[in-house]
């Protein structure tokens, strides 16, 4: 039993909490756990264990914040596998940055960087990044890293039958006597023990491939509820690109991807009765599974799952002000990567949304690189040097919009590490395209495309329907930006809230 001295660390009130936790509410998921000094361990509050007694628990805002107060993860509800939250951040930018870069794998793997190259990257001493993550966290940036390992492995212990092998490189750990290291000084249990305490110690994966046959990694990502999965599949389904995607009846989703190099294939789909997703990914390289935690985190990213939908649909009250219906838990959907977005963008421009999805299918079988999983033939969105290249004589749209690919293929292609405000210098990409790219591409969370013409019709019906019509160009740019600031930070969302509605006519998308 640990002492009952153990200082709690949570930003939401401890009353919030124990609601939480006796009611097992999913949308709390991820941002507090729960510390119970008599049996030393820490839970998500969706923990299906008896609820022990509020005098003999301590909440904390993060896994590692418990783990420093010498608490161990639970094998029932497995910390491990919570929705991510990044309330407790802060508005530190440098801190969040740092922390994007540990994920990412910086500290990590066989090309490991130091703390103080990392502290380099970031323009500050490594004495001043120790500071920022004690006083946040708890904790130093390297052991930040080692628990975020620790976790991903323990998550692919439970959820895979991959080998111990695959498992440590998997989660960055260089070798498999650190690897075994790591969890008996963490967790008090070797990795072998943890297997087999849930059975999963039969037949391993073996990612060894043939010519023919891929095996999937077999994943679940879990979500704070509601999710408006229904509308995001539309929405992707309506979009499909032929042999990149595949948007199924069944509610699944599926496409060729390449993060970072890494190649291909995933497919996602909702559990029926929980809040999560069962994805399987298939690399063409077994030996890429050293970046696992990279693609699962972009998997993360590009369908929104960390969202807080309680907090960000507090933000749509002018849609509500105006009479408009909100379609409770829709998410940003995500591309491959920003490129790609930029590229739908320009496809995009002054057509519809069925046309742009002619042209983005040919570009894609013309100009994207084929490949074969399990004897189905799939394409990669094309890389900016193919389009730099491509005479696009295959898309039916006027010369400039041609050209404007061609540009943007050739300036990503020359400066790979560019942002989308930096493509502003290409002829032909404006701030619409710039801000349709952020939003898609990098998921940032507050775009309010005011500009957009759908956007711009939807806006003004719903005024007009309120009996508040906007009668000039002038007096519509004071009002979206009245929204906009209202809508801040969540402005993405607004959009995809027009987008998936026409007050004018409610039934007909």
């Amino acid at each position: 039993m640990l002492s009952e001295q153990v200082e709690p660390h949570c930003r939401i009130a401890p009353q919030v909490c124990q609601q939480a936790r006796l009611s097992r509410d999913a949308r709390f998921d991820g941002h507090f756990f729960t510390g119970v000094l008599t049996t030393g361990i820490y839970c998500r509050s969706i923990c299906p264990a008896p609820a022990p007694h509020e005098k003999n628990v301590r909440y904390f805002n993060t896994a590692i914040q418990a783990a420093n107060a010498g608490l161990r993860p639970c094998l029932r509800c497995r910390p491990d596998s919570a929705p991510h939250s990044n309330a407790w951040r802060g508005t530190d930018t440098t801190l969040n940055r740092a922390i994007t870069m540990i994920e990412q794998g910086f500290l990590r793997g066989d090309n490991a960087g130091s703390v103080a190259q990392l502290a380099d990257k970031l323009g500050i001493s490594s004495r001043y990044l120790g500071q920022l993550f004690n006083k946040s966290l708890g904790t130093s940036p390297k052991r930040f890293a080692l628990y975020q390992q620790l976790m991903f492995a323990k998550q692919l212990l439970h959820q895979t039958t991959l080998s111990m092998t695959d498992i440590a490189m998997a989660a960055g750990f260089n070798s498999i006597r650190r690897f075994n290291e790591v969890f008996k000084q963490q967790l008090l249990l070797t990795p072998t023990d943890l297997r087999q305490q849930h059975d999963c110690s039969h037949v391993s994966d073996d990612l060894t491939t043939t010519p023919l046959t891929l095996k999937p990694i077999t994943l679940t990502l879990a979500y704070r509820p509601p999710l408006n999965w229904a509308l995001m599949h539309q929405f992707y389904g309506v979009r499909q690109v032929t042999n990149m995607e595949e948007v199924n009846d069944d509610g699944s989703y599926c496409r060729s991807f390449c993060f970072s190099g890494i190649s291909g294939v995933f497919s996602i789909k909702p559990h029926s009765h929980k809040p999560q997703f069962e994805v399987k990914i298939y690399l063409l390289n077994a030996d890429d599974i050293k970046q696992l935690h990279s693609i699962v985190l972009k998997l993360r990213a590009m369908f929104d799952l960390d969202a807080d939908m309680q907090v960000i649909e507090q933000a749509l009250t002018p849609l509500i002000a105006l009479g408009a219906k909100v379609d409770v838990g829709l998410r940003i959907p995500g591309t491959g990567n920003v490129f790609e977005a930029a590229c739908r963008a320009i496809l995009g421009q002054q057509v519809s949304v069925l046309q742009a999805t002619k042209l983005l299918n040919t570009l894609v079988q013309h100009y994207g690189e084929a490949f074969n999983v399990n004897g189905k033939t799939w394409r990669l969105f094309p890389t900016p040097s193919a389009i730099a290249q491509a005479s696009l004589n295959e898309l039916k749209m006027p010369g400039a919009r041609k050209l404007a690919l061609n540009a943007l293929g050739q300036y990503v292609d020359h400066y790979p590490e560019s942002t989308p405000q930096d493509w502003l210098a290409v002829k032909g990409i404006g701030p619409w395209t710039v801000a349709y790219a952020q939003m898609r591409g990098l998921s940032e969370p507050n775009v309010f495309l005011t500009t957009d013409l759908v956007i711009k019709n939807r806006l003004c019906a719903l005024h007009q329907l309120a009996a508040k019509p906007i009668e000039s160009t002038k007096i519509y740019t004071q009002i979206a930006q009245q929204i906009s600031q209202l809508a801040s930070p969540w402005g993405s969302y607004l959009t995809f809230q027009l987008w998936a509605q026409d007050p004018l006519n409610p039934t007909k998308e």
